[in-house]
């Protein structure tokens, strides 16, 4: 019973990643370019890090857990 359960929410994360990814695209969000991020073009080389983007989700993520922490106690 604990693995069934275990393995839906594995699955249901990334689905509701993916939805929400897909939401914000369409409200106009600028997801992939935030201040901070990280972009280099060069002439044979390009690189990328989304450095805004993982400070703004990880703030996000610890929001939710400390306010799900606080709701289970």
């Amino acid at each position: 019973m604990g693995v069934g359960r275990t393995l839906i929410i594995l699955g249901a994360v990334p689905l509701i990643a993916g939805a929400a990814i897909l939401l914000f695209g369409r409200l106009g969000l600028p997801l992939g370019r935030l201040p901070g991020d990280i972009a280099y073009r060069g002439r044979s080389f390009s690189f990328y890090f989304p450095l805004g983007a993982c400070l703004l989700l990880s703030v996000l993520l610890s929001l939710i857990f400390y306010f799900l922490s606080r709701f289970r106690r």
